[in-house]
Protein backbone atom coordinates (compact mmCIF):
# COMPACT_ATOMS: atom_id res chain seq x y z
CA UNK A 1 0.00 0.00 0.00
CA UNK A 2 1.32 3.43 -0.92
CA UNK A 3 2.16 6.10 1.63
CA UNK A 4 0.76 9.61 1.26
CA UNK A 5 2.53 12.71 2.49
CA UNK A 6 0.62 14.07 5.52
CA UNK A 7 0.17 17.47 3.83
CA UNK A 8 -1.95 17.37 0.68
CA UNK A 9 -2.49 20.71 -1.06
CA UNK A 10 -5.30 21.29 -3.58
CA UNK A 11 -4.91 24.12 -6.09
CA UNK A 12 -6.84 25.42 -9.10
CA UNK A 13 -3.89 26.64 -11.18
CA UNK A 14 -0.38 25.37 -11.79
CA UNK A 15 0.99 28.80 -10.82
CA UNK A 16 0.35 27.76 -7.22
CA UNK A 17 2.55 24.71 -7.70
CA UNK A 18 5.29 26.84 -9.21
CA UNK A 19 5.06 29.15 -6.22
CA UNK A 20 4.94 26.56 -3.45
CA UNK A 21 6.78 23.46 -4.71
CA UNK A 22 10.23 24.95 -3.92
CA UNK A 23 9.23 25.09 -0.24
CA UNK A 24 9.27 21.29 0.01
CA UNK A 25 5.74 20.43 -1.08
CA UNK A 26 5.40 16.70 -1.81
CA UNK A 27 1.72 16.11 -2.66
CA UNK A 28 -0.60 18.33 -4.70
CA UNK A 29 -3.87 17.99 -6.57
CA UNK A 30 -4.60 20.11 -9.62
CA UNK A 31 -8.36 20.71 -9.42
CA UNK A 32 -9.63 22.83 -12.33
CA UNK A 33 -13.33 23.21 -13.04
CA UNK A 34 -15.08 24.65 -16.10
CA UNK A 35 -12.10 24.97 -18.45
CA UNK A 36 -11.68 23.99 -22.09
CA UNK A 37 -9.39 21.18 -23.21
CA UNK A 38 -6.66 23.49 -24.45
CA UNK A 39 -6.38 25.23 -21.10
CA UNK A 40 -6.52 21.93 -19.22
CA UNK A 41 -3.80 20.40 -21.37
CA UNK A 42 -1.55 23.38 -20.82
CA UNK A 43 -2.14 23.39 -17.09
CA UNK A 44 -1.58 19.67 -16.66
CA UNK A 45 1.57 19.66 -18.80
CA UNK A 46 3.02 22.60 -16.88
CA UNK A 47 2.11 21.01 -13.55
CA UNK A 48 3.82 17.77 -14.62
CA UNK A 49 6.96 19.68 -15.50
CA UNK A 50 7.08 21.55 -12.20
CA UNK A 51 6.27 18.49 -10.10
CA UNK A 52 8.90 16.44 -11.90
CA UNK A 53 11.47 19.12 -11.23
CA UNK A 54 10.74 19.34 -7.51
CA UNK A 55 9.79 15.74 -6.75
CA UNK A 56 6.11 16.44 -6.05
CA UNK A 57 3.41 13.79 -6.47
CA UNK A 58 0.80 15.28 -8.82
CA UNK A 59 -2.84 14.19 -8.70
CA UNK A 60 -5.28 15.28 -11.41
CA UNK A 61 -8.86 15.88 -10.36
CA UNK A 62 -11.70 14.57 -12.57
CA UNK A 63 -10.03 14.72 -15.99
CA UNK A 64 -9.03 11.09 -16.26
CA UNK A 65 -8.99 10.97 -20.06
CA UNK A 66 -6.44 13.80 -20.24
CA UNK A 67 -4.50 12.26 -17.36
CA UNK A 68 -4.14 9.07 -19.39
CA UNK A 69 -3.35 10.90 -22.62
CA UNK A 70 -0.72 13.12 -21.03
CA UNK A 71 0.98 10.34 -19.10
CA UNK A 72 -0.01 11.32 -15.57
CA UNK A 73 0.18 8.71 -12.84
CA UNK A 74 -2.58 9.68 -10.39
CA UNK A 75 -6.20 10.77 -10.71
CA UNK A 76 -8.85 11.72 -8.15
CA UNK A 77 -12.55 11.10 -8.77
CA UNK A 78 -15.65 12.26 -6.95
CA UNK A 79 -18.74 10.10 -6.64
CA UNK A 80 -20.38 11.55 -9.75
CA UNK A 81 -17.13 11.14 -11.67
CA UNK A 82 -17.11 7.45 -10.74
CA UNK A 83 -20.45 7.03 -12.49
CA UNK A 84 -18.97 8.28 -15.77
CA UNK A 85 -15.33 7.23 -15.63
CA UNK A 86 -13.96 4.11 -17.30
CA UNK A 87 -12.21 2.53 -14.35
CA UNK A 88 -10.88 -0.30 -16.48
CA UNK A 89 -9.10 2.20 -18.73
CA UNK A 90 -7.74 4.08 -15.72
CA UNK A 91 -6.29 0.91 -14.23
CA UNK A 92 -5.03 -0.36 -17.57
CA UNK A 93 -3.12 2.90 -18.01
CA UNK A 94 -1.47 2.32 -14.63
CA UNK A 95 -3.00 5.35 -12.95
CA UNK A 96 -3.34 5.39 -9.20
CA UNK A 97 -6.81 6.31 -7.99
CA UNK A 98 -8.12 8.45 -5.14
CA UNK A 99 -11.85 8.71 -4.46
CA UNK A 100 -14.07 11.10 -2.47
CA UNK A 101 -16.59 9.77 0.07
CA UNK A 102 -19.14 11.42 2.33
CA UNK A 103 -21.18 8.67 3.97
CA UNK A 104 -21.19 4.95 4.76
CA UNK A 105 -22.90 3.98 1.51
CA UNK A 106 -20.20 5.70 -0.54
CA UNK A 107 -17.49 4.18 1.62
CA UNK A 108 -18.85 0.68 0.97
CA UNK A 109 -18.93 1.40 -2.75
CA UNK A 110 -15.36 2.61 -3.08
CA UNK A 111 -13.68 0.04 -0.84
CA UNK A 112 -14.69 -2.57 -3.39
CA UNK A 113 -12.79 -0.63 -6.04
CA UNK A 114 -9.54 -0.96 -4.07
CA UNK A 115 -8.49 2.68 -4.53
CA UNK A 116 -5.06 3.99 -3.60
CA UNK A 117 -6.66 6.32 -1.07
CA UNK A 118 -10.10 7.33 0.16
CA UNK A 119 -10.96 10.94 1.01
CA UNK A 120 -13.52 11.65 3.74
CA UNK A 121 -15.27 14.99 4.02
CA UNK A 122 -16.29 17.52 4.84
CA UNK A 123 -14.76 17.27 8.30
CA UNK A 124 -15.69 20.88 9.08
CA UNK A 125 -17.76 23.45 7.14
CA UNK A 126 -15.98 24.45 3.95
CA UNK A 127 -16.05 27.47 1.64
CA UNK A 128 -14.09 25.79 -1.15
CA UNK A 129 -17.05 24.11 -2.86
CA UNK A 130 -20.78 23.58 -2.51
CA UNK A 131 -21.42 20.33 -0.65
CA UNK A 132 -24.66 18.58 0.17
CA UNK A 133 -23.37 16.80 3.25
CA UNK A 134 -23.16 18.15 6.79
CA UNK A 135 -19.78 18.63 8.43
CA UNK A 136 -18.90 15.40 10.22
CA UNK A 137 -16.27 16.34 12.78
CA UNK A 138 -13.36 14.15 13.83
CA UNK A 139 -15.13 11.02 15.12
CA UNK A 140 -15.94 9.50 11.69
CA UNK A 141 -12.25 9.52 10.82
CA UNK A 142 -11.65 6.74 13.34
CA UNK A 143 -14.55 4.67 11.99
CA UNK A 144 -13.53 5.19 8.34
CA UNK A 145 -9.93 4.22 9.09
CA UNK A 146 -11.03 0.97 10.72
CA UNK A 147 -13.03 0.02 7.62
CA UNK A 148 -10.30 0.64 5.07
CA UNK A 149 -8.01 -2.33 5.74
CA UNK A 150 -4.85 -0.30 5.23
CA UNK A 151 -6.04 1.96 2.41
CA UNK A 152 -4.75 5.49 3.18
CA UNK A 153 -7.36 7.94 4.45
CA UNK A 154 -7.38 11.61 3.49
CA UNK A 155 -9.37 14.09 5.61
CA UNK A 156 -10.75 17.11 3.75
CA UNK A 157 -13.10 20.01 4.32
CA UNK A 158 -12.66 23.18 6.36
CA UNK A 159 -9.34 22.11 7.82
CA UNK A 160 -6.89 24.67 9.16
CA UNK A 161 -3.42 24.34 10.63
CA UNK A 162 -4.85 24.37 14.13
CA UNK A 163 -6.65 21.08 13.40
CA UNK A 164 -3.59 19.22 12.10
CA UNK A 165 -2.53 17.22 15.14
CA UNK A 166 -6.14 16.29 16.04
CA UNK A 167 -6.92 15.06 12.53
CA UNK A 168 -3.80 12.94 12.30
CA UNK A 169 -4.29 11.59 15.82
CA UNK A 170 -7.83 10.55 14.83
CA UNK A 171 -6.34 8.30 12.15
CA UNK A 172 -6.06 10.31 8.93
CA UNK A 173 -2.97 9.58 6.88
CA UNK A 174 -3.07 12.92 5.10
CA UNK A 175 -4.81 16.29 5.42
CA UNK A 176 -6.16 17.91 2.27
CA UNK A 177 -5.98 21.70 2.42
CA UNK A 178 -7.32 24.39 0.09
CA UNK A 179 -8.42 27.71 1.56
CA UNK A 180 -6.17 27.64 4.62
CA UNK A 181 -3.26 28.10 2.23
CA UNK A 182 -4.65 29.57 -0.97
CA UNK A 183 -6.87 32.13 0.76
CA UNK A 184 -4.37 32.95 3.50
CA UNK A 185 -2.89 36.47 3.48
CA UNK A 186 0.57 34.91 3.17
CA UNK A 187 0.23 31.57 1.32
CA UNK A 188 3.97 30.85 1.24
CA UNK A 189 4.33 31.32 4.97
CA UNK A 190 1.21 29.25 5.66
CA UNK A 191 2.44 26.45 3.41
CA UNK A 192 5.76 26.43 5.28
CA UNK A 193 3.87 26.17 8.56
CA UNK A 194 1.89 23.20 7.25
CA UNK A 195 5.00 21.45 6.01
CA UNK A 196 6.71 21.99 9.34
CA UNK A 197 3.70 20.84 11.37
CA UNK A 198 3.30 17.62 9.37
CA UNK A 199 6.89 16.44 9.49
CA UNK A 200 6.94 13.05 11.25
CA UNK A 201 8.95 14.21 14.27
CA UNK A 202 6.63 17.16 14.83
CA UNK A 203 3.51 15.03 14.38
CA UNK A 204 4.74 12.69 17.11
CA UNK A 205 5.56 15.57 19.43
CA UNK A 206 2.16 17.19 18.87
CA UNK A 207 0.27 13.94 19.53
CA UNK A 208 2.15 13.42 22.77
CA UNK A 209 0.70 16.70 24.06
CA UNK A 210 -2.92 15.74 23.33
Amino acid sequence: MMRLDPFYLLVDDCSWIQRLAPLGLKLVQLRIKDADDEHLRSQIAEAQHICGRFGVQLIINDHWQLAIELGCDFVHLGQEDLDEANLESIRKAGLRLGVSTHDAQELHRVVGLNPDYVALGPIFPTRSKVVHFAAQGLDPIRFWKAQLNGIPLVAIGGLSLEHASQVLEAGADSIAVISDVCQHPDPRSRCKQWLEATRPSNITAAMETL
